[in-house]
């Protein structure tokens, strides 16, 4: 099949099976947040950790080592696990290892960025075809950048033109950047609890609706008095802001969502909230901003927007449209408001980035988004989690647990402590209170799924991958049948 076929079929194709019944999700998360904790029992949390300290020597030194020379031994968030960070060294074919040589199913493919697996050789081999070649430069034009946008254009015709930056954190910042020079309105308005990455002006409500400031430490409270955040699903609200707005005269420059939900559908929304959304942004001349950086090509090769039938007028990329390679991000949209992004444009934005679209990585983005469309690795990927979350469900049932999960496709789902579903709004003392210890059954929870060589997203959140096999997930099953066996309450 050539690659012309390849790109009409996969526009057709989208990995979530089954969109999750929202109010259902919502109603099992409330009822699980006000019932006590079911924590592993001590005993056996105390065999979880006895795995670090026996069969996880070396991390354990390197990560001590670290904190000498790193801030708390971590340069990426993702690494941030409980007992210890572990030092990995290598990973493919669906698992990594590593550097006391313990061999685990990788749910995390690099916070949902790869979507084939890791190390997959017809993305590395080009790029070390280009090493060997000589062709890394950088700062200077070369053909893969444009072979790049021109297939992400294919894939999804939103985006007419497209800048690459060297991160989502720099994509979302450029968006609302170039919403506010287009439109010439101030406001930009978020949904609490969603993640745009750490600039200045996005560190706003992210962990909880209503979190407000209380991450922006550092951050002068001018850099955010123009950011506003409206409680997921909550179109009504979402109307006020965009009304209060346009009777200031400070206007809405852009509304910014993640499609499927706050962090990746953490907080899922309704079927047609995106269309509403859409139809709001276009009653009060608001462009609408989708952060696909998760699923970009994860949920299909047309994104969300795709699988919504939503046309956005800016789109944030991030790690997937370099194969999971760095210089993971681009902003990408209609053509008249990005040709803002040119300095010889009159009143055009200022960018920049000397690492944005390096050919290595536009090489590996465009060779990885190829094999994405020829195997078709949303569908297949989707169907790992179907037949993951398939599985979680039919152990929480046999154990009477009342864990959560769900999935949209390759995405999946699994709250065991209802941590991030606390209700700061209207029950204050309920979170205070409970945040803590909730949070800490959350981080055991992720551990021991890493005892018994699984990892996780934080231990709540898996993606699933090209490469991850029905008996990949079957032994996936398997291990975590072990561990919630030996939950609080389940009999022994």
């Amino acid at each position: 099949m050539g690659v012309e076929e390849d790109l009409e079929k996969s526009k057709n194709e989208y990995g979530i099976s089954e969109y999750p019944n929202v109010k259902e999700i919502y109603e099992k998360l409330g009822a699980l947040v006000n019932q006590p904790l079911r924590p592993i029992r001590r005993d056996e949390m105390e065999k979880v950790l006895s795995y670090y300290d026996f069969r996880c020597q070396r991390s354990k030194a390197l990560a001590e080592k670290a904190r000498q020379f790193i801030p708390k031994g971590v340069q990426h968030n993702l690494s941030y696990n409980y007992p210890f960070p572990l030092a990995f060294e290598k990973a493919g074919h669906g698992y990594m290892w590593d550097v006391d040589g313990n061999q685990y199913i990788d749910f995390l493919q690099a916070g949902g960025a790869i979507l084939l697996d890791e190390n997959y050789p017809a993305v590395s081999e080009k790029v070390i075809e280009l090493i060997q070649s000589g062709g890394q430069m950088l700062g200077l034009f070369h053909e893969s950048e444009l072979k790049l946008t021109e297939l992400i254009n294919k894939y999804m015709p939103s985006v007419e033109m497209l800048r690459l930056f060297a991160s989502g954190t720099e994509a979302a910042m450029a968006a609302i950047r170039v919403a506010r020079a287009y439109t010439k309105k101030k406001k930009i308005v978020k949904m609490g609890a969603a993640y745009h990455g750490w600039s200045d002006q996005l560190v706003f409500s992210v962990s909880y609706p209503g979190w407000g400031a209380r991450e922006a430490i550092g951050i002068p409270p001018g850099c955010y008095q123009d950011t506003q955040e409206f409680y997921p699903n909550d179109l009504d609200g979402l109307r006020e802001l965009l009304k209060e707005n346009e009777k200031s005269g400070d206007g809405t420059a852009a509304v910014i969502v993640e499609p499927l939900g706050g962090e990746s559908g953490t907080r899922p929304v309704y079927p047609d909230f995106n269309k509403r959304v859409r139809e709001l942004c276009d009653e009060f001349g608001t462009l609408l901003i989708f952060d696909e950086v998760v699923t970009a090509f994860r949920i299909g090769m047309g994104g969300a927007q795709g699988y919504f039938g939503v046309k956005p007028d800016l789109t944030v990329f991030g790690k997937a449209i370099s194969g999971g390679f760095p210089m993971a991000g681009g902003v990408g949209g209609r053509r008249d408001i990005m040709d803002m992004f040119s300095r010889l444009t009159p009143g055009g934005v200022v960018v920049g980035g000397t690492l944005s679209a390096n050919p290595l990585s536009c090489t590996a983005g465009y060779y990885a988004l190829l094999e994405v469309a020829r195997t078709h690795a949303p569908v297949v990927a989707g169907k790992a989690g179907d037949r993951l979350r398939k599985g979680l469900q039919e152990i929480i049932d046999h154990y009477n647990l009342p864990f959560v999960v769900y999935n949209m496709g390759s995405i999946v789902h699994f709250e065991t402590s209802g941590a991030w579903f606390l209700d700061l709004l209207h029950n204050e003392k309920k979170f205070l209170d409970e945040v803590g210890p909730r949070t800490q059954m959350m981080k055991e929870m992720g551990a021991a799924y890493q005892s018994q060589g699984i990892v996780t997203l934080v231990g709540n959140r898996m993606y699933t991958s090209l490469a991850d096999t029905n008996e990949i997930i079957d032994e996936a099953l398997n291990r975590f049948e072990y561990i919630l066996s030996k939950v609080e309450g389940v009999r022994k």
